[in-house]
C-alpha cells in the first residue's frame, strides 16, 4: 500500500468517526456540538502549526559541514586542473 492510500484511509476513517459523530443525537455531542463542528479546522491549524514550527526548527539547526566543503573544492580544482590539461579554456571566477 503506498504512503498516499494509507494517509486517505486514514482520513477516511476520521473523517468518517467526526461526520458519525455530528449526526447521531447524543447528549455528548450536543454539550460538544460547536467544538466537534470544528474540529477539522482546528486540527488543521495545528498541523500547519506544527509543520512551520519542525520547519523552522531544522532551518535555525542546519549545521555546516567545513570538511565536505573542503573536499568538494578540492575536487573543484582537480576537475579544473584535468579540464585545462585537455584544453578546455575555463574563465576564472572569484569565490
Amino acid at each position: 500500500m503506498t504512503k498516499l492510500l494509507e494517509w486517505l484511509s486514514c482520513v477516511t476513517v476520521i473523517f468518517g468517526i467526526w461526520f458519525a459523530t455530528i449526526t447521531s443525537n447524543s447528549t455528548f455531542v450536543k454539550e460538544w456540538h460547536e467544538i466537534i463542528l470544528f474540529l477539522p479546522i482546528i486540527c488543521l491549524f495545528l498541523f500547519g502549526l506544527y509543520a512551520a514550527t519542525v520547519v523552522l526548527y531544522r532551518v535555525f539547526t542546519f549545521n555546516n559541514c567545513d570538511s565536505a566543503a573542503i573536499e568538494l573544492q578540492q575536487q573543484i580544482e582537480e576537475a579544473t586542473k584535468d579540464l585545462r590539461s585537455k584544453g578546455v579554456v575555463l574563465r576564472e571566477t572569484s569565490t
